[in-house]
């Protein structure tokens, strides 16, 4: 797909937008040694008085050396769901376009089109958990913009087939968002390797799993700098604070820390899976990709009360397609393993 075919999905008054430009756009060091009364702050210095950078300059910087990507192929957002609704907002007209996803899979997507009023194509994973690609490029149809791959998928905890998505990404009429929030867990290689070989690729990634920073809300969007400086200008011009920045820089100067907490989190998972293995009422524990672990019990409304009831929460999955009495366990500490392993077992 060619830029200009991905200009002709974009929504006509997006094609003609101008960006709003802030003080920190127009005069950018805001570390020089200058007076700034530019920007209506207040004066009195508290560490977060200036705005923060609108660009988040060293956060993709940053980035950019630790995945190998330019940083102008970077969108930072407010955790990935202001990131995936600045896609829909940029591609999808209301009342007229669709979007394409695969349940069981992770619920926003379907939020975010109602919030946009854009329909909703569904095509249910098959029996393995896989990408049903006949069907979903039979269903695709003029107005089909996004087509949304969670993988590894949520809340089946497995990776989909390298083959699959390859034929899908170059067969499907719009774009392609791959959800990578697991990818740090995963033994498949992210699709940024190949970011710049499909021009109607994006990829999303977190802050929020591996890196522990669920608290401060940083999702991240890799694409095009075509399909970058569209998103670059439909953001809030503010939508990353300084705080965020901050702690999120931190912890991607601790790249090493972050790297073992991932060690022991697969570590975790091998036992935990082992053990889940081992307990009566457990009928199967899918394979995982992922921080957690989706298993088949006899009664997953049961079983969710009865571990509520020990201090337990796990996510009761048995509402979601092909997930009838399932239970989803996040891989906890070692500590909290031990106790969910010895409350399964004493549970009747």
């Amino acid at each position: 797909m060619k830029e200009q075919e991905i200009n002709n999905l974009l929504r006509e008054n997006i094609k003609s937008i101008e960006a709003y430009s802030s003080a920190r756009d127009e005069y950018k060091d805001a570390t020089a040694d200058m007076v700034f009364i530019d920007a209506n702050e207040n004066p009195f210095q508290s560490n977060v008085n200036r705005y923060p950078d609108p660009k988040q300059t060293a956060v993709k910087q940053r980035l950019s050396q630790i995945k190998g990507t330019e940083a102008s192929q970077i969108l930072l957002g407010n955790g990935s769901d202001e990131v995936l609704d600045l896609i829909f907002r940029a591609f999808c007209e209301p009342n007229r376009d669709n979007i394409i996803t695969l349940p069981p899979t992770y619920g926003m997507y379907q939020v975010l089109a109602d919030l946009n009023a854009v329909d909703v194509i569904s095509v249910e994973l098959d029996s393995d958990f896989q990408p049903k690609v006949s069907e979903i490029l039979n269903v695709q149809n003029s107005n089909s913009k996004l087509l949304f791959i969670c993988s590894p998928n949520n809340p089946t905890a497995n990776s989909f087939e390298v083959v699959k998505i390859e034929n899908l990404i170059k067969n499907f009429n719009g774009l392609v968002v791959i959800d990578e929030a697991y990818i740090d867990f995963s033994s498949q290689e992210s699709w940024l390797s190949r970011l710049n070989e499909f021009p109607n690729l994006i990829v999303t990634q977190t802050l929020s799993k591996a890196y522990g920073l669920a608290g401060v809300r940083l999702g991240i969007c890799y694409a095009s700098e075509f399909i970058i400086s569209i998103l670059n200008k439909i953001k809030p011009p503010y939508n990353v604070n300084q705080l965020t920045q901050i702690k999120a820089l931190e912890r991607l100067n601790a790249i090493n820390e972050v790297r073992n907490e991932v060690d022991h989190i697969l570590t975790q998972r091998k036992i935990l899976i082992k053990a889940l293995n081992t307990i009566s009422f457990v009928n199967k524990v899918y394979p995982s990709d992922a921080n957690f672990i989706l298993a088949k019990v006899d009664d997953a409304n049961l079983r969710y009360n009865q571990l509520i009831e020990k201090g337990i929460v796990v996510r009761n999955r048995t509402t979601q397609p092909l997930c009838e009495n399932c239970l989803r366990f996040t891989v906890g500490t070692s500590d909290e393993n031990k106790k969910l392993i010895k409350t399964l077992n004493q549970l009747s």
